[in-house]
């Protein structure tokens, strides 16, 4: 349980740390900081465990059914993750502490962070991989807001949109990798599938999982061809950049590509595309690195080379190429973040981060340059820095490798290669920073950063030297178990000593030293080079052009199918659906006739069916005048809801009823601001295309039910008529179904209601629209909207309607009724209330803001299912108890709870959208005044005692209690008050 209380520390506090910000800029980081520090302390406990060789693994089913659960699990691997992600972050809190600006929202910024945060705690401690699919694309949006910070820097979005574009199109691959992986597996718990490498290597869907799995973890942690959005994403902040290049989001990739590795690795198509993808992006990454005058540029490109190097290693297959590539995680982690703070340094400090202006900083910061030439040469791989030890390892796999492939001589090459490029861009970074002559121009006096900001760069460089003077010391019992988290076995031999002779690996190392040298000295015709190269192979304007042709290829099937006409997009969905529905029956060895004869209807069934039929032709004969044709609707709606009651569905009945009721309303309200009659249609083509597409949707739909209804079938119905007492406690299988089987249907349903609702309230906020002054026949609207009769009678039976709804609502169990007839019942009985007595008299006996019911209801909805996940059952499991009183004999049910939030959601999302449908109208905003009748100022052409225009649910003067006739009393000058 404490890892999932460790993922959920920073995900849950998140909102606490930006309602921080509103005390002091600074109480957001002191916020962010104990966060962080009670995750990390939440996870210390479960340590030594894992040290002693165990696997922590705690689970909450969630809907064991389709294998989701809440599951985490914390081996070695998962471990040293968690260590990095969390100390790291603590470093990294404290430095931006000091980093942002004044102009800064410090309360979004750690907000944004903890999102992160957690999302990457989530991947790294996950059991269940449909869970780390989660959080892996909450990882995505969460950096997609930290790039995208400064939201003023076209950069800054157009850097956070390609990197959402590009880690999401992998993300979506992963998911159908992820699917075909637990299918092989039978199970999505890595316990299981860790344990099935042979025959998930072996399965015939092996090669297509493989795909997919790779090209997630390949956009992620931007593995050529996808390395070109990480260099763009450099517009974010450097605290930002720190955290995701280090430890962090870059590394979700390699973290999978080494979870997954006892799995998919040891065939030839993992070498071929690991070690292809690694060995490609570590020499460009190292090449284009040289090149670039922004810091935090050649930190990214470097970034990306070591990313290669990590994806090659494990490309190689073996045991020991994985523990060097676990090895050179940790190192890179933390000369990676330290390099990335100092360069933060000298932009804060300097106002920029160009490599030809910033010289000699050496005489103006030394403590800092310090501090960054020693990140960099650990970066470089120099003897006695974190950062050789690792690569050594990397050469010695590289040399063993090539002694048993025809990849004799690339992989040594190309090793050596990087290796050189690494020296030389670290020199460059040091050389070009420090020294180099006298700064150029510079918008600010460069000097030392303030004292604790130097802090994170001190632990972190200081961790460099540590583990590279005595790494069996520092490092070596974290590495062991990591090493064997990642094999699920124990690691084969291996020393983390710093001499091991003169070897090959050594010469490799002196190479690539003495080479790197040698470039960074003759680099100006390098530099002339590449500058003539420069564009042709552009990854990014490649990317952008790709996305300028999909956005083309976009507005055209747009611009053809939509040209502001309604009939032209249901004539295409109608005829693509009939096209779809006719390949099922088309092929003359599939008859549309089943086995199963049909019965003969009844009397009453057919009266009804004809009387349908004739109210729905009506409907289309007099389709003109909208308001006769909306009556006949609601006819149909009547009419069906009497099949539902002919075929004993009397929850259907009273929803439909119910449903059918709002719907008149909404429709009645939009109306108002429509032409009384359609258009006449004069075009004879387009009325003969219609007519065809009608009838072939009406003919397919009734062959359909004919094909359905004439073959065998095996209804669930029986299960839940069976089970609907022992298993969710109540009679009504409908509620029951509603509440408890399919519980989780219904929490997406509201969901999907109050979204639409806070949607539509978007759209028509502040929107006023001029309604019409007259009627159909000429004649001008009466002054007297709200007739004091209708008023006085409204106000009396909302009490008894309220009363209705409650029993509907607690009935629900076990008879007809439930949260959703009763909130639909009161939604009518309080809108009643504005069309009876206007927008302002029912704003000051009711509560405007409507918002608070919808998320109210979403969070007991939710909480009812997370109560049961934390007594140990599936999510929205119910319980149920019978209470006996000496009066009384009840039942108490855990999906009443459930219940009540469908009702608030359903009350609040009716009436946000109906009230605001009404406030569309000018007239409904008008301040109540004695003698005053409803105001929108005097109709166009009608002279100033003409009566104004009047919406449903518009407000008007009149006291409907004293019956005073505003029609007698002059319109005041128009004014408008906001309702809310």
């Amino acid at each position: 349980m404490n890892l999932l209380v460790a993922v959920l520390i920073p995900l849950l506090g998140a909102p606490l740390v930006a309602w921080a910000a509103h005390f002091g800029r600074y109480h957001a980081a002191w916020a962010a900081g104990l966060l962080t520090a009670l995750a990390l302390a939440v996870v210390v406990p479960s340590m030594p465990a894992v040290f002693a060789g165990e696997t922590l693994v705690t689970s909450i089913p969630w809907l064991p059914e389709l294998g989701l659960s809440l599951a985490f699990r914390l081996d070695g691997f998962a471990m040293l993750f968690a260590i990095l992600i969390l100390v790291i972050g603590l470093l990294v809190i404290l430095y931006a502490r000091y980093y942002l600006s004044d102009s800064d929202s410090t309360g979004r910024f750690f907000a944004y962070l903890m999102l992160f945060m957690g999302s990457m705690l989530g991947i790294v401690l996950a059991e269940n991989i449909l869970l780390l699919l989660m959080f892996w694309e909450m990882t995505s949006l969460s950096s997609f807001l930290l790039i995208s910070y400064w939201q003023h820097r076209s950069d800054a979005r157009n850097g956070a949109r390609m990197a959402l574009a590009v880690t999401g199109l992998g993300g979506l691959a992963m998911l159908g990798g992820f699917l075909l992986l637990g299918h092989m597996a039978g199970s999505y718990a890595l316990s299981d599938i860790l344990t099935q490498g042979d025959a998930i290597r072996a399965h015939q869907l092996y090669m297509p999982t493989l795909v997919l799995i790779l090209l997630g973890v390949f956009t992620k942690s931007a593995q050529f061809p996808f390395h070109f959005w990480l260099p763009q994403a450099m517009a974010a902040p450097t605290p930002v950049s720190a955290y995701l290049h280090s430890a962090t989001m870059v590394k979700a990739g390699v973290f999978l590509l080494a979870r997954l590795f006892p799995v998919l690795s040891g065939t030839d198509a993992w070498s071929v595309l690991v070690m292809g993808a690694g060995l490609i992006t570590l020499v460009i990454g190292a090449y284009f690195a040289l090149f670039k005058h922004d810091l935090k540029g050649l930190l990214a490109y470097s970034t990306i080379s070591h990313l290669g190097l990590i994806t090659l290693l494990f490309g190689i297959g073996t045991p020991l190429a994985a523990v060097a590539g676990v090895f050179h995680i940790i190192n890179h982690a933390t000369f990676k973040a330290s390099l990335f703070m100092a360069a933060g340094i000298i932009d804060h400090e300097c106002g920029t981060r160009d490599m030809r202006l910033i010289n000699g900083l050496w005489r103006y910061m030394p403590y800092t340059a310090t501090l960054a030439m020693v990140a960099a040469a650990s970066m470089a791989g120099v003897p006695l820095f974190n950062g050789f030890l690792s690569k050594e390892m990397f050469f010695h796999e590289a040399v063993n490798f090539a002694k048993y492939t025809t990849w004799d001589w690339t992989l040594t090459v190309a090793a050596v290669a990087a290796g050189v490029f690494a020296v030389a861009y670290s020199l460059r970074f040091i050389h070009d920073v420090f020294f180099n002559g006298e700064p150029v121009n510079l918008p600010r006096e460069p000097h030392e950063p303030p004292r604790w900001m130097k802090v994170p760069v001190e632990v972190l460089v200081a961790l460099c030297l540590l583990v590279g003077i005595l790494p069996a010391y520092t490092v070596g019992p974290l590495l062991k178990v990591a090493v064997a988290g990642v094999l699920q076995a124990e690691p084969p031999y291996y020393s983390l000593a710093i001499w091991h002779g003169v070897n090959a690996a050594l010469v490799m190392s002196i190479v690539a030293l003495v080479g790197g040298v040698l470039v960074y000295l003759g680099r100006r015709p390098l530099f002339k080079l590449a500058q003539r190269w420069h564009g042709v192979l552009d990854a990014p304007a490649l990317y952008q052009w790709l996305l300028r042709g999909i956005l083309a290829l976009a507005r055209a099937v747009t611009g053809l199918l939509d040209v502001g006409s309604l009939q032209r997009l249901l004539a295409v969905l109608i005829v693509t659906a009939l096209a779809a529905g006719a390949m099922g029956i088309i092929p003359p060895h599939v008859p549309i006739t089943g086995p199963v004869p049909i019965s003969m209807p009844d009397a009453a069934s057919v009266l009804v069916a004809a009387a349908l039929v004739a109210v729905a032709l009506a409907a289309a004969l007099i389709h003109q005048r909208r308001l006769t044709a909306l009556i006949v609707l609601g006819a149909v709606g009547l009419l069906v809801s009497l099949i539902f009651v002919k075929f004993s569905a009397p929850d259907l009945a009273l929803t439909q009823l119910s449903v059918e009721i709002v719907t008149i309303v909404l429709l009645l309200l939009a109306m108002y601001f429509l032409p009384r009659r359609t258009p006449v249609e004069t075009d004879t083509g387009r009325r003969l295309r219609d007519f065809l597409i009608a009838l072939g949707a009406g003919s397919g739909a009734g062959i359909l039910s004919w094909a359905m209804l004439t073959r065998p079938h095996d209804p669930i119905s029986g299960y839940f008529l069976e089970n609907s007492v022992p298993g969710g406690g109540g009679t009504n299988v409908v509620n029951v179904i509603l509440v408890d089987f399919r519980g989780f249907d219904t929490l997406g349903e509201i969901t999907v209601l109050a979204l639409a609702a806070l949607g539509i309230y978007a759209l028509l906020k502040d929107l006023r629209l001029d309604g019409p002054t007259h009627d159909i026949a000429g004649r001008l609207w009466n002054w007297d909207i709200h007739p004091p009769i209708m008023a006085a009678l409204v106000r009396l039976l909302l009490p008894l309607a309220l009363l209705v709804a409650v029993f509907i609502f607690l009935r629900g169990h076990n008879l007809p009724g439930g949260g959703f007839i009763a909130g639909l019942v009161t939604a009518v009985a309080l809108i009643m209330q504005y069309l009876a007595n206007g927008v302002i008299w029912t704003h000051e006996r009711m509560p405007r803001n409507l918002h608070p019911a919808i998320g109210i209801g979403l969070l007991i909805a939710v909480a009812t299912g997370a109560v049961s996940m934390l007594l140990g059952h599936p999510f929205l499991t119910s319980a149920y108890t019978h209470v006996h009183w000496p009066f009384a004999d009840f039942e108490l049910a855990s999906a009443i709870a459930f219940d009540l939030g469908v009702y608030l959601v359903v009350v609040g999302a009716t009436l946000l959208i109906l009230v605001h449908m009404g406030l569309l109208h000018g007239a409904s905003h008008a301040p109540a005044a004695a003698g005053a009748g409803a105001v929108s100022g005097p109709a166009p052409g009608t002279g100033a005692g003409a009566a104004p225009a009047a919406s449903p649910g518009s407000h008007s003067g009149a006291d409907a209690a004293t019956g005073r006739d505003p029609a007698r009393a002059p319109a005041p000058a128009p004014t408008l008050e906001p309702a809310d």
